[in-house]
């Protein structure tokens, strides 16, 4: 298991890799999608920051009950805006770390769906899996996003073909 710092640091690595690649996004392509069944621009870089505002609930709470029919994802009307709204989650979820301990960290967190429970594992678990890993998926597919609309891809965890 992480210790409660390299989980830190892991969040600030990432949150600085993903910040990258969000600032990328044309603001004239936000609702371009390539496939039909793919999200469009917008949504996957606001879900990307959704992703990241769940590490609070995650750190705060000890499970998050969603019902589908109310939630309102984050749905960034700018890239400005996508990015203010990054820089808060992020914000938050790092002030959050910052109050925990470990013993916190191996407490259980569940997740519900109408009120029934589809899992409960540790929260430092959860935080890594369902929002960090869940977090870094999206942002791959991002990434090819950028690359077929011909924008610069930063290097995230070395150089990319772009990089000088």
């Amino acid at each position: 298991m992480m210790t409660l710092d390299q989980l830190r640091e892991e969040f600030d690595d990432e949150a600085r890799a993903t910040r990258k690649i969000l600032e990328r996004v044309p603001a004239d392509r936000l609702d371009w999608r390539p496939h039909e069944k793919s999200f469009t621009a917008r949504g996957l870089a606001s879900h990307i920051v959704d992703c990241f505002s769940w590490g609070e609930s995650i750190l705060n709470g000890d499970e998050f009950d969603v019902d589908p029919s109310t939630y309102k994802p984050f749905e960034a009307s700018s890239v400005d805006d996508l990015l203010t709204r990054f820089d808060a989650v992020t914000a938050t979820c790092r002030e959050a770390l910052d109050r925990t301990d470990e013993s916190r960290m191996m407490n259980p967190w569940r997740l519900k769906i109408r009120g029934r429970q589809r899992f409960e594992r540790p929260r430092a678990v959860v935080l890594r899996d369902f929002a960090l890993s869940h977090m870094i998926h999206h942002r791959g597919q991002l990434s090819v996003y950028l690359r077929l609309l011909n924008v610069p891809v930063p290097g995230v965890y070395g150089p990319s073909a772009d990089d000088d």
